[in-house]
């Protein structure tokens, strides 16, 4: 156990960080959830749903990595980062990195795919959000994989990153979680 005092994140970092791993994980949910379903109104309507969602997504991870640049993250504890082998701090980049650029990357692919197809984005079904690719059926195509693949993908990364707090908490009882807990102390 490594004993530390731990830098907290700006509180709105901590909130959007909760906010987006609870949409990311339903939304994730639904997809799977609603992928296979036959043809339906309650299809569509997942359907919808899981587009409103994926806007949320976007909205909140551009807030996120604005709130990264105005208030940047505290750096890992000296000690804790001094315990960690090469591979973990590595790890640990590369899942952050990585999940950043699903963040925008698995959205904005849904969000194509469903131009592509022919499908618009109307958010809660009142606001038409503008088409950014033609709509093709081959394009279409092209991208539906590529939003599962990222999805994944995403899904993959979340998992680690879970993990590798899970880790901090029950093996090394670092305390390292509190920096992303809500409240204080």
């Amino acid at each position: 156990m490594i004993e530390t005092s731990v830098t907290r994140y700006h509180p709105v970092a901590v909130a959007l960080h909760w906010l987006l791993g609870l949409a990311l994980i339903g939304n994730f949910a639904l997809g799977l959830y609603m992928a296979d379903l036959p043809f339906s109104p309650a299809r569509l309507q997942y359907y919808s749903w899981h587009k409103w969602a994926g806007v949320l997504v976007l909205t909140f991870s551009l807030f996120r990595l604005l709130t990264r640049w105005l208030a940047r993250p505290p750096a890992l504890p000296k000690a804790i980062e001094a315990a960690m082998p090469v591979w973990q701090r590595l790890a640990h980049q590369a899942t952050h990195h990585g999940l950043y650029l699903l963040f925008f990357a698995v959205p904005l692919l849904g969000w194509a795919y469903s131009s592509a197809a022919g499908f618009p984005l109307v958010l809660f079904g009142v606001l038409p959000l503008p088409d950014f690719v033609p709509v093709s059926e081959g394009l279409a195509e092209a991208l539906k994989p590529l939003h599962k693949f990222s999805a994944f993908a995403m899904a993959a990364l979340v998992l680690l990153h879970v993990a590798g707090a899970l880790k901090h908490r029950i093996v090394d009882r670092d305390g390292l979680l509190q920096r992303m807990a809500f409240g204080r102390g």
